[in-house]
């Protein structure tokens, strides 16, 4: 105890810092039990204790509520630490992950959402089992659960503790079996911050207290990007944090074959022989834009229980899809929350005679991934520490809570009430649903060092696991929202293919970057999962449902443009394999097959659900309504488009 008291007096951190940070802290934690009090209050109910208050606040979120959950609830470590790291090592190219997400939350609430909460989805298994069948349904309610509890709750809480440890400097304490007790106390107190009021208020007290955190996890993240840019300006004789963003791609351009801003890489394989050194490797120039990372971005975005359920608990559809357009421009600062400082912490590290002096630093970078802490604790004035380390604590303790919630909501609703006690009143799924998270909470404390404690590289770790998921929860809840045909035994198949195709893809081309490999995985699902729909599912079809004249010409138009860029994309890239044009060869242009691949499956499914007689028993209705969206929303979803195409035009 007297190493830790000693390490927080000479961190760095003044009185006013810890100040502002157990302010936070018990402000957050009275709000998560003051809201859902006070909203029973108002309903005049004496508690949550009603299902739908409970995992989906009672359908009660506004709009801004949404958008604020879905940044609080996406953003932890991975992206303060792991991505700013990231930007460290190889530059701004890796907030083709955020911005990229902007662009895919304009597809979820134009195309996705809408059919999912017509159809009253508490779950995405809830969907897989109606749409498909109970096997498909509790195979990935099952999955989900395992992922939650051993994968993203130990690797969010492990990756804030680390961060905590650092910025805070404290003392590694070895403890029994080896344990860096450490970081095992930081990771019990995150885990009981964040459940002390997801466990009892449900949804309600998760989505309204990330408003807060998501005040605290933008301002705090753009305060730590200003003073950072505000110390460097006189370095490098700019005038102002602004200019000294200016400067810092001057004096990084002087480097031969630096990247650090371009946010399309290029393969340098005069500088980087061995492909899995050059930042190419895992960011593959056009793959960020017209490749498998949609994969990864409508994968989680669009069919992730703890995301996707704070559109599912908005106050209606036309709240939802604002609420998913508010988020879109939020992600679009995240880079200059994340990546502006992991780059310019490479300059001030690989050029330390620009401080000459004039600071004594605390801590060092050891690894790319001790970039953020590192600025927090040396660059940011006494308050703003403060704010900036409430911040990073905010995007851990939102991310835990929402996957709590998230937990208890799927084994509540998906196992317990459908398989184990079918009569359950509502008090009682709202209790299962709280020792569900205890439970949840306790397994992955547990779990969290054997599993987290050897891994040099967290973060990566999460990616390499999400490119082996993604690839078949695209093709089975895409399809099985859209198209009339898709089927049950055709999912099964693509579940287990998306394991099966990615691990061997990853070992018979080992050199071949990971979002292009997606890529591959994707085409060969969907080919089997459209061949197994048409013709191994006959004893399930019945008679299609009849669609209105402008219904079909509609989806017609649709699939003839469609399919006719997609035709061209193909021509493209077979023309490419053939002449191997250098420049486009650097960029990654194989990724055009990915895109060909999309095009087409989605002219498919148009055209046969314009044509076919036939339909999966099973089939979701054709809807065009509920594609509607109001004129707020194409001119929000414009701005962010235009936005997205000013930065990579400036940028690339």
């Amino acid at each position: 105890m007297r190493q830790i008291l000693d390490s927080l007096a000479n961190n760095g951190f003044a009185v006013a810092d810890y100040a502002v940070f157990i302010v936070y802290i018990l402000i957050l934690v009275g709000c998560g039990v003051f809201i859902p009090k006070w909203m029973a209050k108002k309903k005049g109910a004496n508690g949550a204790e009603n299902s739908k208050d409970y995992f989906l606040a009672g359908n009660s979120l506004t709009w801004w509520a949404v958008g604020a959950s879905l940044i609080a609830a996406n953003i932890s470590a991975e992206q303060f630490i792991g991505m700013s790291g990231s930007a460290y090592a190889s530059g701004i190219a890796i907030a083709a992950y955020e911005l990229m997400a902007a662009a895919t939350l304009l597809v979820v609430a134009k195309f996705l959402l809408p059919v999912m909460i017509k159809k009253n989805i508490f779950t995405i298994p809830q969907f897989l089992s109606d749409r498909y069948n109970w096997g498909v349904g509790l195979a990935f309610s099952s999955f989900w659960l395992f992922l939650y509890v051993f994968i993203n709750l130990t690797s969010v809480a492990w990756l804030g503790a680390l961060a905590i440890k650092q910025i805070l400097g404290l003392p590694t304490i070895i403890g029994m079996f080896g344990m860096d007790m450490t970081l095992v106390g930081i990771i019990l107190i995150l885990y009981l911050i964040a459940g002390a009021y997801s466990i009892y208020g449900g949804l309600a007290s998760v989505a309204w207290t990330d408003v807060m955190q998501v005040t605290f996890l933008v301002g705090g993240g753009l305060i730590t990007a200003y003073f950072t840019l505000d110390f460097i300006a006189p370095l490098l004789g700019a005038d102002g944090a602004v200019s000294a963003l200016g400067a810092v791609m001057d004096k990084l351009g002087t480097i031969e074959g630096d990247k650090h801003f371009n946010l399309v890489v290029d393969r340098n394989s005069a500088l980087y022989p061995n492909i899995t050194d050059d930042p190419y490797f895992t960011l593959p120039g056009l793959a960020l834009i017209i490749g498998a990372l949609w994969l990864t971005n409508i994968g989680y975005w669009g069919f992730n229980q703890y995301i996707i359920q704070k559109g599912l608990a908005a106050k209606s559809l036309d709240e939802a899809k604002k609420g998913l357009l508010f988020a879109a421009f939020l992600k679009i600062l995240i880079p200059f929350i994340v990546c502006i400082p992991g780059v310019c912490a490479f300059l001030i590290w690989q050029h330390p005679d620009l401080l000459s002096g004039s600071i004594d630093l605390h801590g060092t970078i050891e690894r790319s991934d001790d970039a953020y802490p590192f600025l927090i604790r040396n660059f940011t004035p006494v308050v703003v520490k403060g704010l900036s380390f409430a911040a990073l604590t905010a995007a851990v303790i939102s991310s835990l809570a929402s996957m709590f919630n998230s937990t208890s909501t799927i084994f509540t609703m998906d196992v317990y009430k459908k398989f184990i006690n079918k009569e359950a009143s509502e008090r009682k799924l709202v209790s299962v649903g709280r020792i569900t998270s205890i439970v949840a909470l306790l397994l992955a404390l547990v779990a969290v060092y054997p599993i987290m404690g050897g891994a040099d590289q967290a973060f990566q770790i999460i990616q390499e696991y999400s490119g082996f998921v993604y690839p078949g929860v695209v093709v089975i809840f895409g399809l099985g929202l859209l198209w009339k045909r898709s089927s049950g035994p055709a999912a099964v198949v693509a579940a287990i293919g998306t394991f099966f195709f990615s691990i061997l893809f990853k070992f018979i081309m080992p050199e071949t970057p990971f979002l292009l490999r997606m890529g591959y995985v994707f085409m060969v699902l969907v080919v089997l999962f459209i061949g197994i729909s048409i013709f191994c599912n006959k004893k399930n079809e019945v008679a299609a449902a009849e669609m209105d004249g402008q219904t079909v010409e509609m989806q017609r138009t649709w699939s003839n443009i469609l399919l006719g860029v997609g035709a061209i994309c193909l021509i493209l890239g077979i023309v490419q394999l053939i002449a191997k044009i250098e420049f486009l060869q650097i960029y990654g242009f194989e990724a055009i097959f990915f895109l060909a691949a999309m095009l087409l499956t989605l002219g498919f499914y148009l055209r046969s659900n314009a044509n076919d007689s036939v339909q999966d028993h099973k089939a979701v209705g054709t809807d065009l309504e509920l594609f509607h969206t109001d004129k707020v929303f194409n001119i929000g979803a414009l701005a962010v488009i235009a936005i997205l195409a000013v930065l990579y035009i400036a940028l690339w």
